[in-house]
């Protein structure tokens, strides 16, 4: 497994496993097969391991594995959806659940924090669901005065070793974070051939996920790369029943002649999918959503195998799938 600088964090191996597939939320599997999936990767030379109390399970799996005892060699993160509470309820909101993940993982302390809403303009009005944007988005003052602070404060008590945000929000004012005083010292961002977030986007604008790569490179972020087989619509087939409407069912279909190219290859579109992502500039690594040993060892072939030839990069690019 090839290592990649992380920012301030360090070197971490160019896959990270993520927690929606061992958290039993993305597919049939079993709790079992999670913990041999969590060994397995361990073995394959993953060293970082994203979680988030949103993925079901996956925070007592951890805990359950390991007992509070971690290899040295592994990191792991933790995410909270903060929304747009009360400003004096910030920092409290943010140490409960950190708090509360800390519980169920039996650890004293995780490597990265994550902020998981979208951060938007005080003002800003969303294109979808505008009337629950205060329960999935961060408004920048309480993000900038009472976010950055709190962040800054649970790194201080040791309770956590770094900060990070999901920049999947609106695209100006991820930029925005990416370049204020204080940044954070990493970002999620999406890395997929189609540069969809699919049913994470609720803003109307132009997605911007390479510039947002680009400017945190530039800024000295590490880059954690999501989406990258787009929650299943770069896959052979979809795991899980969506509606036609569904953002993801969307792309899966939009996504069928990158499928067709596959097939003339011989290629599996997952795998394709994954070294597309570990080939794109300034991604240090890419989450594997994978909820098996079976889904894991295509992806570690898939990383194995190298980045994609500059050719065969430029014919996927050629297809005009991004969004």
């Amino acid at each position: 497994m090839k290592h990649e600088n992380f920012g301030a964090v360090g070197k971490v191996s160019r896959l990270t496993l993520g927690g929606g597939g061992i958290g039993l939320i993305w597919g049939a599997s079993t709790r079992d097969e999670a913990v041999a999936t969590i060994k397995a990767a361990l073995d394959g030379g993953i060293d970082l391991l994203d979680t988030a109390p949103m993925y079901g399970q996956c925070e007592s799996i951890v805990g359950d594995t390991f007992g509070g005892k971690l290899p040295s060699h592994l990191r792991i993160t933790t995410k909270f959806q903060l929304g747009s509470p009360a400003p004096d309820e910030v920092a409290s909101k943010l140490a409960q659940s950190l708090d509360t993940s800390l519980a169920a993982m039996k650890l004293g302390r995780v490597d990265i924090f994550f902020l998981h809403t979208n951060i938007c303009p005080d003002d800003y009005v969303y294109a979808i669901r505008p009337d629950m944007q205060d329960m999935f988005a961060t408004r920048w003052s309480l993000y900038e005065n009472h976010v950055i602070p709190a962040m800054e404060c649970l790194k201080a008590a040791g309770k956590i070793g770094h900060w990070g945000i999901t920049g999947v929000g609106v695209p100006q004012t991820i930029l925005r974070a990416i370049g204020a005083a204080k940044p954070p010292a990493v970002i999620q961002a999406v890395t997929n051939l189609l540069d969809s977030a699919g049913s994470l986007r609720r803003f109307a604008e132009p997605a911007s996920p390479r510039a947002i790569i680009a400017a945190a490179k530039a800024r000295g972020i590490g880059v954690m790369g999501i989406r990258a087989v787009q929650a299943g619509a770069l896959t052979t087939q979809i795991d899980r029943t969506l509606s036609p409407n569904n953002p993801d069912a969307k792309d899966y279909a939009r996504a069928e002649s990158f499928r067709a190219l596959c097939r003339g290859l011989g290629e599996d579109p997952a795998i394709l999918a994954h070294r597309y992502a570990l080939s794109l500039p300034g991604v240090d690594t890419v989450v594997l959503g994978v909820k098996n040993r079976t889904e894991l060892e295509q992806c570690l072939a898939a990383e194995g195998s190298g980045p994609l030839e500059p050719a065969l990069m430029a014919k996927i690019d050629g297809l005009g799938l991004r969004v």
